[in-house]
């Protein structure tokens, strides 16, 4: 069963904007990798498989399903526009095409938004691309009436300026999705495994609801799981994409590969650790509920 994030001490402390916004930042701050082991790596751990994010995209576009598509669906009850903050290759915006009368994505990524827009092309739509981080570039988007953000808000340490800007941005509602605890948690084993060293487990989707909470937000939230797909194209390029986030050079792979194995990866179906069938949150808002 998904876990009640009404049962969080994060909750409990929602009046406290100040500290739950510096423990964020901490929670974020701890993932920072050892000066030693980064120096040593061959490659940059920061890796972003694009055509993991491009398959995924794919997935669900051919077959949306979800609780945050269904909400991101029914508000655009008429047919609206969209805007997908951290779009990636689209797999929160391009599910909703039949219904969109505009698309403005918004990324750091310059070869992800080539992918969406590719991928909207193909459907007959052309999307406004913002290269660049929110909320820096919240004055190039138009407001929409839906605002989307898939699994972005771990990135973000200064995250009540990002909230904000989402919400001023939605004239209908905000759907956030994200996983319930860090992404990168289920690599922890691994890197104790590799490194002894012991990684964080904050910050959580429980913490990002009670800051805005306290932001006066009126939120709503639900936890779910996330049917896992086959984002990777073989067993080899998830161990080469694990082994990168490991700070491992390329002639440990096999011993990267054991490991995936004996965490339960199935080499015939390999899956993204940090996001295919794990739980995640979909928190949303109606503008016209937050006034």
């Amino acid at each position: 069963m998904p876990p009640d994030l009404t049962d969080s001490a994060d909750l409990a402390e929602a009046r406290d904007l100040a500290a739950l916004l510096r423990r964020w930042r901490d929670d974020l701050a701890a993932w920072a990798i050892p000066e030693d082991i980064l120096a040593a790596a061959p490659d940059s751990p920061w890796v972003l498989p694009h055509q993991v994010f491009a398959r995924r995209a794919d997935r669900v576009s051919a077959s949306p399903s979800g609780l945050s598509f269904e909400l991101a669906r029914a508000a655009l009850e008429p047919p609206g526009t969209v805007l997908d903050v951290g779009a990636g290759a689209g797999a929160a915006c391009l599910p909703l095409l039949p219904r969109l009368t505009a698309l403005a994505a918004v990324d750091t990524d310059a070869q992800m938004l080539r992918l969406l827009a590719q991928r909207a092309g193909a459907a007959g739509l052309q999307p406004r691309l913002i290269a660049g981080r929110w909320p820096d570039v919240a004055a190039q988007a138009a407001p929409a009436d839906l605002v989307t953000c898939h699994h972005v808000t771990y990135n973000v340490p200064d995250i009540q300026p990002f909230l904000a800007a989402l919400s001023a941005s939605a004239r209908r509602r905000v759907v956030i999705e994200m996983t319930v605890t860090h992404p990168l948690a289920s690599l922890n084993d691994l890197w104790l495994h590799f490194h002894g060293l012991r990684r964080p487990s904050g910050p959580t989707a429980a913490g990002l609801i009670a800051i805005l909470t306290a932001m006066g937000v009126p939120v709503l939230h639900r936890t779910w799981r996330r049917p896992g797909g086959r984002d990777y194209a073989s067993f080899d390029e998830l161990i080469d994409v694990t082994r990168r986030r490991l700070c491992l050079p390329p002639e440990r792979a096999a011993e990267v590969a054991a490991a995936l194995t004996a965490a339960g990866v199935d080499p015939a179906h390999p899956v993204d650790l940090g996001s295919s069938g794990r739980e995640v949150a979909t928190i949303w808002w109606d503008r016209r509920a937050a006034g």
